[in-house]
């Protein structure tokens, strides 16, 4: 028994995760966390509290914040592992952590696709934006994309074969450990199909239809500045998508249908990585969608570029007693 143990926790550290990759691990994952976290808590802050027209868009920046800071505040126990070469927290918060590395690609691009959807209705069917685009249905959306995830997601809590049960040593590398998952492949393909293909050939219909009426002027009506914005949005999510969400998905598949064994895989926790970066690279989309969110990063970021124009707004007027009144309002 004892030597079954000891070959048991023998071949879990022959598994576990190289050097190199831990220390690389390690930092990217506190650069993601610590600019996440800033970036995401101030979208959250300007769409949801200081934002006082609420918009179908608005309501999506929102969720896209949460998901992103539900991702994110798991972030430090896998910089705990990556540091450790250990998993401390429990065979249970492992599965969470597990389940939520599938469920925020799942979530991202359902949101992204609801973001194409209102664009198009906003440039392709202006006629029908307020009928198609007003809160309480983007809200219903929201609710909807959220419940149907979380419950395609809730079963991978559960999986009857676990590599950690075998001993008392948990690894937590979920993505290495996906052969696991293979007995459940029926399912597995059809949340990829449902929350990868779907949702992009959403997007891609969407963009389709929205490039070919720019092209051929049937936006006329649009104001260009709607039109720029649009197709902003367009390029941000696609880029995005590509980038972030594909190779990921793309690896994915190849695990479950590969015959590897246990071995680390450099090219998963890569792409796990690039999928990660996606909750940094939202501050593109919220800074396109909202002036208010550009000014409230320009006023914190540029903080004396910011009160350098308000004293040349005050001399402009020519109030001088406008000016010494913010001067003490300041000190």
């Amino acid at each position: 028994m004892e030597m079954d143990q000891n070959h048991t926790q023998e071949r879990v550290f022959k598994e576990m995760v190289p050097r190199e990759y831990r220390l690389a691990g390690l930092v990217f994952y506190c650069v993601i966390f610590l600019i996440g976290i800033v970036v995401n808590l101030t979208a959250l802050w300007v769409f949801g509290m200081t934002t006082k027209r609420r918009t179908s868009v608005t309501i999506y920046m929102v969720n896209v914040a949460i998901v992103d800071l539900t991702f994110i505040v798991l972030l430090p126990f896998r910089m705990v592992y990556y540091g450790m070469d250990h998993w401390p927290f429990g065979d249970m918060f492992c599965r969470v952590s597990a389940a939520l590395t599938v469920f925020y690609p799942c979530m991202a691009l359902w949101l992204f696709a609801l973001i194409s959807a209102d664009r198009y209705v906003a440039i392709v069917q202006p006629r029908h934006s307020k009928e198609l685009k007003n809160v309480r249905k983007a809200v219903l959306s929201c609710v909807g994309v959220w419940v149907m995830t979380l419950g395609s997601t809730a079963p991978l809590l559960f999986t009857d074969d676990d590599p950690d049960r075998a001993s008392n040593f948990t690894t937590c590398a979920k993505m290495r450990d996906i052969v696991h998952l293979r007995q459940d492949n029926p399912v597995n393909f059809v949340r990829l199909i449902f929350f990868f293909l779907v949702p992009i050939c959403i997007m891609v219909g969407c963009y389709a239809i929205i490039v070919d009426n720019l092209i051929h002027g049937r936006t006329s009506r649009l104001k260009p500045k709607v039109k720029q914005k649009s197709v902003r949005i367009i390029v941000t999510l696609i880029v995005q998508v590509l980038v972030c969400f594909v190779p990921f998905h793309v690896c994915f598949v190849v695990l479950l249908l590969g015959d590897g064994g246990h071995e680390y895989s450099a090219w998963a926790a890569f792409t796990t990585f690039l999928m990660n970066l996606s909750t940094v690279l939202d501050i593109i989309l919220y800074y396109i969608v909202s002036k208010q969110f550009q000014d409230r990063v320009i006023s914190v970021i540029l903080y004396r570029n910011y009160l350098r124009s308000v004293r040349r707004k005050s001399l402009h007027t020519g109030s001088v007693r406008s000016l010494s009144n913010l001067t003490s309002a300041v000190i």
